[in-house]
């Protein structure tokens, strides 16, 4: 039996990693923690075994803590999911060449450049990579190089943080001071060329530089998009999984190209988000330092990251982790996500053209 910490139980993402986890391992003990009390994981019946608040990651508090937890309930590693502490754990790693226990994730430098974004720009500037791109802040909003540079309509986002915060399309000066007010709170963005086709994701396994393995899909429509004024939540309502192995050699060589940018491997997951111009030409929009939201139902239909993480971090090795570069599904998969549901994966779209609907 192994003990095995999951940070941020909070979001949905950890959650989804802990019943993968219950799945494939009811004999493992999960621990889980959160800054926030009112976590949903801590509430959910028979996800954990034992929860926590804990410290925010940038308190001096929070290694103290983690340690003792660590030693306490003799956890044998952990799945860390919000970027930040991701970032500060590499930072641990630095002071004290060693992380308070086994994890699976990249060097302080990688993630912190790919946590954020207009690093990550700046990284990937005068390549094919992304669209035009420039870094905006409330105290220097560039009017003129959004016009001139960008031009309208553009995107703008926040340069931290998922779930497409601060994201709207812009189609004039008028729209962009507007969006920059109401905003206030948020000290700086992104401001790129404006992407017309489709927005998909590919999840990938990387190991101190090898290329593991990696799947894609597309994200078609999502969850309570009205709610949103640029209609994207970061949470899909519904998807395709794609057998496109353009998608993951695409992201294959950004990964090389800021390998040599940064001069570290790549190792850990790394998930990126594209979008595709009007002549369907891919470009990166985002690179997370983690596990994505999809990860779970990706596990369902035979893309099991979470199970490759655990097979890593307990053999300190990834040797006994299948090769498989350019993952091709076994059938022409979808998916529905709502917020208060599980997961449905259907075997095709074919069903949708089955259902009729009926006059009264």
């Amino acid at each position: 039996m192994r003990t095995i910490l999951i940070t941020g139980i909070g979001g949905l993402t950890p959650r989804s990693i802990a019943k993968i986890i219950r799945e494939n391992h009811p004999d493992y003990r999960l621990i889980g923690c959160d800054i926030e009390k009112k976590a949903v994981g801590f509430f959910m019946d028979g996800l954990l075994d034992e929860y926590f608040v804990c410290p925010r990651c940038t308190s001096e508090d929070y290694f103290p803590w983690i340690e003792e937890l660590v030693s306490e309930k003799h956890i044998d590693y952990a799945f860390v999911q919000p970027e930040l502490e991701i970032v500060e754990w590499g930072a641990y790693f630095e002071e004290n060449g060693k992380y308070p226990c086994p994890v699976f994730m990249g060097s302080k430098l990688l993630s912190e450049s790919l946590r954020d974004k207009s690093i990550m720009a700046e990284l990937l500037k005068g390549t094919d990579y992304i669209p035009k791109t420039i870094k905006v802040t409330q105290e220097n909003p560039r009017y003129d190089d959004v016009e001139n540079l960008i031009g309208f309509p553009c995107w703008i986002r926040a340069t931290e943080g998922t779930g497409g915060l601060g994201s709207l399309r812009l189609d004039d000066q008028s729209s962009y001071k507007s969006w920059l007010f109401i905003n206030s709170f948020i000290p700086e963005f992104t401001v790129s060329e404006f992407l017309t086709g489709r927005h998909l994701a590919n999840q990938m396994l990387y190991y101190e530089g090898e290329y593991v393995k990696g799947a894609a899909l597309e994200c078609v429509e999502y969850v309570m998009a009205n709610t949103a004024p640029s209609h994207v939540t970061g949470n899909t309502h519904f998807g395709r999984f794609l057998n496109e192995d353009g998608i993951n050699k695409f992201c294959d060589s950004c990964v090389k190209y800021l390998e040599k940018q940064l001069g570290v491997p790549a190792h850990g997951i790394l998930s990126f988000d594209l979008k595709e111009d009007s002549k369907g030409n891919l470009k990166v929009t985002e690179v997370n330092i983690r596990h994505m939201a999809y990860t779970g139902v990706m596990a369902h239909v035979g893309f099991d990251l979470i199970e490759d993480t655990i097979r890593i971090m307990e053999d300190g090795n990834c040797d006994a982790v299948k090769r498989d570069q350019f993952h091709h599904y076994d059938k022409p998969y979808v998916f529905l996500r709502d917020v208060d549901v599980e997961p449905i994966v259907l075997e095709s779209e074919n069903v949708f053209a089955e259902i009729k609907t009926q006059m009264i």
